[in-house]
């Protein structure tokens, strides 16, 4: 329930600071005094998109924050799941908007992204204005409505999932069904790709080998040459270094004795004596094992230039994608050489996904029509007091193909004379008569959904007198059960039924035109309603008729 709403630098408001309480509430004033600028306040915290041109001229940002009390909502579990902190009895929701643009949200003092607070609003308070009666021209917003009164949750998961696992399957389906007509118009020149890939005998990493023996043999002369003067300058008899060392070693020897010092010396010359021996030896090796051999030559670059072509014609840079390409082409191959069998796998996955489907669909369908039936009982008992005394209302389920919501096609029926047929609501349904028919359907899914606040902006268009005081009667019959409901109105029979009434009006001040909200004592219900009845001149009589009003409702209420 929204408790406490601060709006600060927004439009037409310096600063709105008002406690809101539950039950039945009206905020009234007049066309132009800002009653459309406190919802707009109240649609950014609902998520709605942010627009520099909301801050009040001079300002550099302006702030909407509203407190609510979540005690008897049971909502604990979206706070966990956000990772957000809970106070059951003050939830702060807060949206900043400077001139730069930028636009901040925050629950509990903690920043949130914008959809998570749009998950929130959803489930805080709902605004039903004047455009949201074209709702009713749309078939997923009837279908939502059977839904709600179903209570569906369960049957309509489990059709959600067959459908999703019948999708699925019929999507492999095609998908192989296309593939496999594909690959069957190209049967042989996939086979022809196939096996010039199979003769190639393709080795992973064998590129890089080729390219570097290659290299070797071509400079074979210059390593064999530089390689046998290596050797050499190691393992001269005379003057090679490895003698060299050797000698070294021996003069080391003869004085070990006389510095204790020098024995670690001898023993390091050593070890790089036997080092530089294994050096030469290898040295010799691979100096006679090189050697240019023009045919090898030849053969090596003819395999590399067999890969290179290989790589051009299929588009790919390395023997690995070469080979991945064969294994795909054997897979297609495979696919057509055994695609009918697969294809009639396929199909009975299909069949018997979809099978699972219906059955679940119908289940689903059964539950609605219940809920249907339901829906038009009540609808006609909430109608006739509304002025429409021989209302005809009816549901039209018909059966359409698997869709995500299920096969059922919903549509609201509606006639407002006994002797004419029901056609869709949108064709027949006059705009008053529309008023009364989304009040109904709102309080008959306040009764099912716990929904904290609900605000209807001027839900009244085109009715008056004794209907607009039931409707004031079906809101405030809303409010009831830990309910909060707010009421935009200019009649003044649903006015005087408020258990708490707000005046929005407007100034002109030296800095420009001020918007503000206030709540009215008794006596100034009495004047603000009186003016409602007659204008801006108010009459003796006027005054007695709204003090009459106000009795009325108080009467009721009791």
């Amino acid at each position: 329930m929204l408790k406490h709403l601060y709006v600060r630098n927004f439009t037409l408001i310096d600063e709105l600071d008002i406690n809101l309480y539950p039950g039945f509430s009206v905020i009234t004033g007049e066309t132009g005094a800002g009653k459309s600028i406190i919802l707009g306040a109240i649609h950014l915290l609902l998520g709605q998109r942010a627009d520099t041109k909301q801050i009040k001229d001079g300002c550099d940002r302006c702030i909407v924050e509203a407190h609510f009390d979540l005690s008897r909502y049971d909502m604990e579990g979206f706070f966990q799941d956000n990772n957000i902190d809970f106070d059951e009895t003050d939830c702060i929701v807060r949206r900043e908007i400077n001139v730069s643009g930028k636009s901040r949200a925050f629950i509990n003092d903690m920043p949130v992204q914008l959809t998570t607070m749009r998950e929130l609003g959803e489930q805080l308070i709902d605004i039903h204005s004047q455009h949201q009666s074209l709702l009713l021209q749309k078939e997923d917003f009837q279908l939502s409505v059977v839904d709600i009164i179903a209570s569906d949750k369960k049957e309509l998961d489990a059709y959600r999932q067959a459908y999703q696992t019948y999708r699925k399957a019929q999507t492999d389906f095609e998908k192989f069904q296309n593939d496999y007509t594909r690959n069957q118009e190209n049967e042989e020149f996939l086979r022809f790709q196939h096996a010039e890939l199979e003769k190639a005998q393709l080795i992973e990493d064998e590129q890089e080998e080729l390219e570097q023996q290659i290299k070797t043999l071509t400079h074979a002369e210059d390593i064999k040459g530089a390689l046998y003067t290596a050797a050499n300058l190691l393992n001269e008899d005379n003057s090679g270094a490895i003698e060299q060392v050797r000698q070294g070693i021996d003069n080391l020897e003869k004085i070990a004795d006389l510095d204790p010092d020098l024995q670690e010396m001898t023993q390091r010359l050593e070890s790089a004596y036997i080092e530089l021996k294994d050096i030469g030896h290898e040295l010799d090796s691979r100096s006679e094992n090189v050697n240019y051999d023009p045919q090898l030559l030849q053969t090596l670059n003819d395999r590399l230039d067999l890969i290179y072509s290989l790589e051009r014609k299929f588009h790919v840079d390395t023997v690995g994608e070469l080979i991945a390409k064969r294994d795909e082409m054997a897979d297609e191959l495979k696919n057509i050489d055994g695609g009918t069998e697969r294809l009639e796998e396929l199909k009975h996955a299909v069949d018997e996904a979809y099978d699972r489907c219906m059955t679940v669909a119908k289940r689903l369908s059964d539950v609605r029509k219940k809920a249907a039936s339901k829906v038009e009982d009540e609808m006609k008992k909430r109608l006739v007091p509304l002025g429409i005394p021989n209302v005809k209302f009816a549901i039209e389920l018909k059966v359409k193909d698997c869709s995500p919501n299920g096969i059922d096609n919903v549509s609201f029926l509606f006639n407002a004379n006994s002797n004419s047929q029901l056609q869709p609501i949108s064709q027949v349904a006059s705009g008053g008569e529309i008023a009364r028919i989304m009040l109904s359907l709102k309080a008959m899914i306040s009764g099912a959904v716990k929904l904290p606040t609900i605000i209807f902006d001027e839900i009244d268009t085109g009715v008056s007198g004794r209907i607009a005081e039931k409707m004031a009667e079906i809101m405030r019959e809303m409010g009831h059960n830990n309910r909060q409901v707010i009421s935009i109105t200019h009649l003044p029979q649903i006015a005087a039924i408020g258990t708490v009434h707000y005046k929005v009006s407007k100034t002109d001040t030296s800095s420009g035109t001020v918007s503000h909200m206030e709540q009215l004592t008794s006596e100034q219900r009495v004047k603000e309603i009186a003016q409602m009845l007659s204008g801006s001149d108010i009459s003796d009589a006027a005054i007695e008729n709204a003090r009459t009003l106000l009795k009325h409702s108080l009467r009721e209420k009791e």
